[in-house]
């Protein structure tokens, strides 16, 4: 079996197991998914879901945070961790946006990684999810799914986004990278997968079924 007759296959099969593939993170507009991907860092998804709903009331528009005090906002966004610099980075990125990129969130990832605090993961999932571009979002389940199902045999989250391009379709990466989070919280966790039951296991090479 060809790494791209895998990928097909593992897309297939992920579909077959999670329909419904959307963000975790809950946001209004494309400025909320910014600032919630960016309070995901070294955060759960459900802690950032906790917190954002406070933030998202007080502050409601990109100048709101644009002219926010920072240390106002650490304050609603302590308990994700990091707060200092996530912070510092929100009220960064609304100052940038307004003033580089006419207030719209930028829709490709070379403009969105010049933004304080976005890296390409983040800028991949506002590229897929906001805009419909092709994406594919490198988290720490991608990383070790991939690895393990042997798409990948790579642990560099840029070199694995552009070697996943190559094998998963243009129109499935976002939601594929969607579906791979949730597999790897269900079944394929970091330290007990459980292998016994996973319908990956025609593909996997970690079980040695190839």
């Amino acid at each position: 079996m060809t790494k791209k007759e895998r990928a097909l296959k593992a897309v297939e099969i992920l579909k077959e197991l999670y329909p419904q593939a959307v963000c975790s993170l809950n946001a209004a507009n494309p400025f909320e998914l910014l600032v919630a991907v960016r309070l995901s860092a070294q955060c759960t998804d459900a802690r950032v879901n906790i917190v954002t709903p406070a933030l998202f009331e007080r502050y409601k528009t990109l100048e709101d945070y644009a002219n926010a005090d920072v240390k106002e906002v650490e304050k609603y966004i302590h308990s994700c961790g990091f707060y200092k610099n996530k912070a510092e980075s929100i009220v960064g990125m609304a100052q940038k946006i307004l003033g580089e990129f006419n207030g719209k969130v930028p829709d490709n990832i070379q403009d969105l990684i010049t933004l304080p605090g976005v890296g390409r993961k983040t800028a991949n999932l506002i590229v897929g999810d906001v805009y419909g571009k092709e994406a594919i979002v490198v988290d720490t389940h991608c990383i070790r799914i991939t690895n393990r199902i042997g798409l990948v045999a790579e642990k560099d989250p840029k070199k694995i986004e552009f070697a996943l391009k190559k094998l998963i379709p243009a129109d499935e990466g976002s939601e594929f990278c969607h579906r791979i989070v949730l597999f790897g919280r269900d079944v394929c966790s970091a330290r007990k997968p459980l292998c016994g039951e996973c319908k990956m296991n025609e593909i996997c090479k970690k079980v040695g079924i190839i």
